[in-house]
């Protein structure tokens, strides 16, 4: 791979969004985020949605010593114009045409040398909504490229193979790809785009990029598709950040954190951002040096590079974190599942439903314990707020015209009318659910913060009858967080036959924070 920035951010928050169908990480089931760690969103999943299947260590090891031999007996690399590398795309394209994937070897010219892409798609799925997902497959001359980037090529393939062992039938069509000559500069990734029509390119609503996931000194980076990081290069495409947030969830979900590093383009979804295509994925560390708060964080040594061995010749099997090669595959694997699993309305009867756009009977501060001094939950018509150019309030409901908000009003600054001082707390009236069948709340929200935030802020859903479903459950952090509508889906099943009541609460608990929160659109139905 070629250098890139790393971003020293706080945590980004897990947050999936609307437009694909979610299994909760570990299960495919609903999470209770009353115990799930403090900075998940728990958005549970339709029991429609497959969950992705564990991608086993041995198999992604066993596919790098592979890679490994192939280098060996070509004169130590598998660079591009050189034997190694047309001998690791031959050896990957057996394995996919044995599986039933559909195959293309894309040639290309580049210093006078030929290089090769290595396409694959799987059957079906609409052919207008691609998931795509890709690593380079070529090393420097210096070395086999085992973690740089035999790591991600491996990891990709066997969630490819795993996707023909399963039998996943996704909603979307599925295409791996494997690049020639991005040591080079982007060479093949950049050559498959470019020869691409714009009717192509337009199909590709995602594009997932695995370049260095087993460094041995690993940090746990995610591509900052929303620039929530606020440095650097700026956002991907409309969609990345949908991405970088559904990796995010399978991370949260397993109680790592993660940092940013900054969308510039220096892997291969580079010439993907450039025509607009949204993009996203991992990465585990270069040359750069990981300080002592990364050590802190992540473990590892302070003060030696991510990988010690880059673009050397010591870039052998020896040289990968096994965790961390095992963690990265299995989050490359949820995210394809995730993204490949488009939500469908599920039949149902509408138990309960409010737009605000009349008042219903919702109660604030119900216990009377409520702290916050100002910005407190209401039903409101909401004005536009921003602040340094982060938009803290959107001035615009789901649908019609009022939503439930914190402080509606904008005042002469975004802290007039911020939530402020601790906890605000929102109740809907009594609502009996039936006895039978499947039930299931969704609804629209939004949580914004500036980076005088921390993770003692949040806002969390939940429905409580004589027991609790705690629907969604977000915590701030230090860093600047817009406004955006999101939309949630959680199965409140458990509480059937019971009187229930949904309540809602934000919390601005850090010193001098500036947070607000909305729902809309609260609907349960039963299936």
């Amino acid at each position: 791979m070629t250098p890139r920035t790393l971003l020293a951010g706080p945590v980004t928050i897990a947050m999936v969004a609307a437009s694909a169908l979610l299994a909760t990480p570990a299960t495919g089931a609903a999470v209770d985020t009353a115990t799930a760690p403090a900075a998940t969103v728990a958005v549970a999943a339709s029991s429609a949605a497959v969950a992705a299947p564990n991608i086993a260590l041995a198999n992604v090891k066993t596919q790098l010593s592979q890679l490994q031999s192939i280098a060996s007996a070509n004169g130590g690399n598998r660079a591009h114009g050189r034997p190694g590398y047309l001998a690791s795309v031959n050896h990957l394209k057996a394995q996919l045409d044995a599986v039933g994937y559909t195959t293309t070897v894309q040639s290309f010219t580049y210093n006078g040398a030929t290089g090769y892409n290595l396409i694959a798609d799987w059957p079906g799925g609409d052919p207008n909504a691609v998931v795509m997902t890709g690593a380079h497959l070529d090393s420097v001359t210096a070395g086999p490229g085992i973690n740089d980037n035999g790591s991600g090529s491996a990891a990709i393939l066997e969630v490819a193979l795993a996707v023909a062992r399963t039998g996943f039938a996704p909603d979307r069509h599925l295409r791996f790809g494997w690049w020639g000559a991005e040591e080079l500069g982007l060479r093949g990734s950049r050559y498959y785009v470019d020869n691409l029509s714009t009717t192509e390119r337009s199909r590709i609503k995602q594009y997932l990029n695995f370049d260095m996931v087993g460094s041995p000194n690993a940090g746990y980076f995610v591509y900052d598709g929303d620039n929530s990081d606020g440095v650097g290069a700026g956002p991907g495409p409309a969609g990345s950040a949908q991405i970088e947030q559904t990796i995010q969830a399978y991370f949260t979900s397993i109680g790592v954190p993660t940092r940013g590093t900054d969308f510039d383009g220096r892997s291969d979804y580079g010439p993907f951002i450039s025509v607009g295509i949204p993009a996203g994925g991992t990465f585990t560390g270069a040359e750069g040096v990981k300080t002592s708060a990364q050590a802190t964080l992540w473990g590892g040594t302070a003060g030696q590079a991510f990988d010690p061995c880059y673009h050397r010749s010591c870039d052998t099997t020896t040289n990968i974190n096994d965790t961390a090669l095992d963690r990265n595959a299995d989050a490359i694997a949820y995210t394809v599942w995730t993204l490949a699993q488009v939500a469908t309305p599920q039949p149902g009867t509408t138990v309960y439903s409010d737009t605000f756009e009349t008042a219903t009977g919702w109660t604030t501060n119900p216990a009377g314990t409520d702290t916050a001094t100002a910005g407190r939950w209401e039903r409101g018509d909401p004005a536009a707020t921003s602040s340094s150019g982060v938009t803290t309030q959107l001035g615009t409901t789901v649908s019609g015209s009022f939503d439930l908000v914190t402080g509606p009003l904008a005042g002469s600054s975004a802290g007039d009318h911020d939530l402020d001082g601790g906890v605000s707390t929102i109740q809907s009236p009594t609502i009996t659910l039936p006895s039978t069948g499947t039930l299931t709340l969704s609804f629209s929200w939004y949580l914004a913060h500036l980076n005088n935030s921390s993770s003692a802020d949040y806002l969390r859903v939940r429905v409580i009858g004589s027991g609790t479903v705690t629907a969604l459950n977000v915590t701030g952090a230090a860093t600047n967080r817009a406004a955006v509508w999101q939309s949630a889906s959680t199965d409140i099943s458990a509480l059937r036959g019971q009187t229930v009541r949904i309540v809602i609460d934000a919390a601005d608990a850090s010193t001098a924070s500036l947070v607000e929160a909305a729902l809309d659109d609260i609907r349960i139905t039963a299936a």
